[in-house]
């Protein structure tokens, strides 16, 4: 049988020893080397958009546009398009 939050008794533990529980595990995992997160099709379009930045690093948008961008378009909800900054060709 898997363990469980409830077979462990995690759920009975105050909130602040289960989120450090969680940090613990979470740490455990991500120490393991041979462990990835990334689907072999989430590998390879990281380093499609890597090659694409080595070729052309000046393509960017600045992080200050970005926020500024997704904040207009959070809270305008009626908001009909969002522009990419991008330069055109």
């Amino acid at each position: 049988m898997t363990p469980s939050v409830k077979s462990l008794g995690i759920d009975r533990l105050p909130l602040d020893q289960r989120l450090s529980l969680v940090h613990e595990i979470w740490d455990s995992i991500a120490s393991e080397p041979h462990v990835s997160f990334l689907s072999e099709a989430q590998r390879q379009e990281l380093a499609r958009r890597a090659a694409e930045d080595d070729i052309s690093p000046d393509d960017v948008i600045p992080w200050e546009q970005v926020k500024a961008e997704t904040l207009a378009r959070l809270f305008a909800p009626n908001a009909r398009h969002f522009s990419s900054g991008r330069k055109q060709p």
